[in-house]
C-alpha cells in the first residue's frame, strides 16, 4: 500500500525518538529509531514492560550477544504495542471513533483515503461498513531504525578481542533482522564494506518466496555519487536499496556531513535527472546477483527518493515533492517541540522554545570528530565546562560507545573521555607552548562532549529513569530551523502545519530552506579559508577553491529556478535574489583571499 503521508519523522539524536513509534505509528506516521544506546533502549523496555503489563526478563552485560538481544527485544516491544494500539484504533463503534478521526483528519488534503472516508461517512454511521472500510485501508506507520555505520567500536571480554559480528553496529544489525519488524534500516555515515558485506547474511534482506523484502535497505546521503558508490556495493551482494535519503550537509540536525560546497537543490536535481539511471544501473547488478544466488526476483523493486534538511513550510514541502518527484520529506528539529512524538524532558523544551539563530551553531564538540549541529549552553556542555574548571576535563565516559580512538591503546578510547584528554593533554605539556598556543590546543581537546550519553538522557529524565550513572546532563542536536519555532505543539498542530490548514511559525523573517543552508555553508567556507590562513599548501588551495566554485555552480542553478517559479515562493523572490547576489559577491571576495594566500604562503 502507498505511503498515507508525505512526511517521516527522522532519527533525532539517541533518545529523542526512541519511543517515537509508539506515539504516532498508530496513525500511519513513519518514524526512526536509533540503536546507539542498548543500555537505554533495556531501560525503557523494563518501563514499558511494566506500563503495558507485558512479562520483562533482564537482558544483563553478562549474557552472550547481549547488545544485539537487547535490540530486538526491544523493537519486538514496540512492535508489539503499536500492533495492539492500532489494532485498538481498528474496533469501531459508537464509542470508540474518535481514534479513527484524528487519524483521517491528520492525512494531507489531498488524500484519496480522506476523500473516502467522507464519502462512506457523509449519510450518516453504518459502523460495520466503517470498520470493514478502516481495516481495508488504513495502514500502520513504519517503526524504522537508524545505525550510524562509523560507530562500529570492537568489543573485548576482558583482554580478548571478540569477533567483527560483536562491533556495534554489527551487533545492532543482527538485533534489527532478528526482530519481527517489516520495515527499513536507515544506514547514515557513509560506506562501511564490512558492515554492508554482513548484511549479506540475513535472508530477510532478500525477496522472499513471494518475492517481498521483509527488511528494507535505506541510505542516507549528502550527494549522488555517495549513493551510486553505495548502492552499487549493495547491489553486487544481492542486497537492494529500496530508498536514498538525501539530507542536506548542513542545514540538518544532529552530526553535519559537509560535502565539497554540493548544495541541496542541485543535488535533487541531479537524483531526479538520474532517478531511472541509478534504478536501471543497481537492477542489473541485483538482478545477476539474485540470479546467481537462485532468488525469487521481487515483485516490487522499485527506488524512493526522499529529503531532509531545513524544511519549514508547506510550500516548501510541496515544492520540494513536486519539483524533485520526492516520496517523502523528513521534518526533524520542529517534532523536538511536539511531545506527543519526542521525547524531550521540560527543562530542554524551555532552551527550545527560547533559541534563537545565535544559539543554534555547528560545533567540534563530538568524538566522532564531525561538525555537530549544538544548542549553546546545553547542560552536557555546561557539566563539561565544570569539570575543566575543576581541572579534572574530559567524561568518565560510563558507555564507551565511541571508543574509536587507537592513538595510546589498542582497545580504543573515546577522545571526550577522561582518560584520552589526560593523556593529550600531558603530551601538550610537553611541547613548551606560548601560553595563547597552548591555550588553542588545550581546549581543541577539551572542547569534546559526551554526546553518547547526553543525547539519550533526556529521556531517562522525561521518564523519571535513574541517572545516577550518566548524570543529569543534556546534549541536543537541533537544526538551524529550530530557531524559527517557538512554542509546544500538538501533533495535530505540526500535521496542519505540515499540509497548509494551519502556520507554526509567528516570525516573518524565517529565510527560504535553499537560502538558509546557501548561507551556512558560506560561513563553513569562511571558517575554513580563516583555519588555513596559516599555511595554505596545495591540496588545501584546491580544496577551497572547488567547493567555491561549487557554490557558485549553486547560485546559478538557484537564480535560474527562481527566475523561471511563476507561482511558488513569489513572496520571497525578490529577496531570494537579493540574498543570491550578495553570496555571490561574498565569495568573489573569498575567491581573491583564497588566491592572495597561496601567493604569500
Amino acid at each position: 500500500m502507498n505511503k498515507l503521508h508525505s512526511f517521516h519523522i527522522p532519527v533525532m539524536g539517541i533518545g529523542y525518538t526512541i519511543d517515537t513509534p509508539l506515539k504516532v505509528a498508530q496513525y500511519g506516521i513513519d518514524s526512526v529509531i536509533s540503536l546507539v544506546d542498548d543500555i537505554l533502549l533495556e531501560k525503557l523496555r523494563k518501563m514499558y514492560s511494566e506500563t503495558f503489563e507485558v512479562p520483562y526478563k533482564e537482558i544483563t552485560d553478562k549474557m552472550d550477544d547481549f547488545r544485539a538481544k537487547r535490540i530486538t527485544s526491544y523493537l519486538n516491544l514496540m512492535h508489539d504495542l503499536v500492533e495492539k494500539k492500532f489494532e485498538t484504533l481498528k474496533q469501531v463503534s459508537s464509542d470508540k471513533i474518535d481514534a479513527v478521526y484524528t487519524y483521517i483528519n491528520m492525512l494531507p488534503e489531498n488524500s484519496t483515503i480522506k476523500a473516502d472516508f467522507k464519502r462512506i461517512t457523509l449519510n450518516g454511521y453504518n459502523f460495520t461498513e466503517i470498520k470493514n472500510w478502516v481495516n481495508k485501508n488504513l495502514r500502520i506507520g513504519n517503526i524504522d531504525v537508524n545505525i550510524m555505520t562509523k560507530v562500529d567500536k570492537d568489543n573485548y571480554i576482558k583482554d580478548e578481542k571478540l569477533p567483527v559480528e560483536y562491533n556495534d553496529a554489527h551487533a545492532a544489525l543482527r538485533g534489527f533482522a532478528n526482530s519481527k519488524l517489516n520495515s527499513s534500516v536507515v544506514l547514515s555515515a557513509g560506506l562501511n564494506p564490512r558492515l554492508y558485506s554482513y548484511m549479506a547474511q540475513f535472508e530477510d534482506f532478500y525477496p522472499n518466496e513471494h518475492g517481498v523484502f521483509k527488511k528494507k535497505i535505506t541510505l542516507k546521503v549528502s550527494d549522488y555519487r555517495s549513493a551510486l558508490i553505495q548502492g552499487k556495493f549493495l547491489a553486487k551482494k544481492g542486497l537492494w536499496v529500496s530508498e536514498f535519503r538525501i539530507e542536506s550537509g548542513l542545514n540538518c540536525g544532529g552530526h553535519a556531513f559537509a560535502t565539497d560546497g554540493y548544495l541541496l537543490g542541485p543535488v535533487l536535481a541531479e537524483f531526479k535527472e538520474k532517478r531511472n539511471e541509478l534504478k536501471a544501473t543497481l537492477q542489473e547488478l541485483v538482478s545477476q546477483e539474485f540470479l546467481n544466488q537462485d532468488r525469487v526476483f521481487p515483485k516490487d523493486l522499485s527506488i524512493k527518493i526522499s529529503a531532509q534538511g531545513g524544511v519549514g513550510t508547506n510550500e516548501e514541502h510541496e515544492f520540494l515533492i513536486n519539483e524533485y518527484n520526492l516520496d517523502s520529506i523528513g521534518w526533524g528539529s520542529p517534532f523536538l517541540l511536539v511531545p506527543e512524538a519526542t521525547t524531550v524532558d521540560d527543562k530542554t523544551l524551555s532552551k527550545l522554545m527560547n533559541a534563537k539563530e545565535e544559539d543554534l551553531y555547528l560545533s567540534n564538540i563530538s568524538p566522532l570528530g564531525v561538525a555537530f549541529n549544538n544548542l549553546r549552553n546545553n547542560t552536557k556542555d555546561v557539566e563539561r565546562d565544570v569539570l575543566i574548571n575543576k581541572g579534572r576535563p574530559g567524561s568518565s565516559c560510563p558507555k564507551k560507545f565511541v571508543e574509536l580512538n587507537k592513538e595510546f591503546k589498542d582497545k580504543g578510547v573515546c577522545i571526550a573521555s577522561r582518560e584520552y584528554q589526560y593523556l593529550k593533554i600531558k603530551e601538550l605539556d610537553a611541547k613548551n607552548l606560548s601560553s595563547e598556543d597552548y591555550q588553542a590546543e588545550f581546549n581543541q581537546i577539551t572542547e569534546k562532549s559526551c554526546i553518547c550519553v547526553g543525547l539519550g538522557t533526556s529521556a531517562m529524565l522525561t521518564y523519571n529513569l535513574d541517572t545516577k550513572v550518566e548524570g543529569e546532563g543534556v546534549s541536543i542536536c537541533p537544526g538551524p530551523n529550530m530557531a524559527y519555532y517557538s512554542k509546544i505543539m500538538s501533533l495535530k498542530n505540526i500535521t496542519d502545519h505540515i499540509y497548509g490548514r494551519d502556520n507554526m511559525i509567528t516570525r516573518t523573517d524565517r529565510p527560504n530552506l535553499f537560502i538558509k543552508e546557501l548561507n551556512i555553508y558560506i560561513d563553513y567556507l569562511k571558517e575554513k579559508s580563516e583555519a588555513f590562513k596559516v599555511s595554505l599548501n596545495k591540496k588545501d588551495e584546491k580544496y577551497l577553491l572547488a567547493f567555491t566554485s561549487n557554490l557558485n555552480e549553486g547560485i546559478l542553478y538557484y537564480k535560474n529556478l527562481f527566475y523561471n517559479m511563476k507561482t511558488t515562493f513569489q513572496h520571497k523572490k525578490d529577496a531570494v535574489f537579493i540574498e543570491l547576489f550578495k553570496c555571490q559577491n561574498t565569495l568573489k571576495a573569498i575567491v581573491l583571499e583564497i588566491e592572495n594566500m597561496a601567493v604569500t604562503a
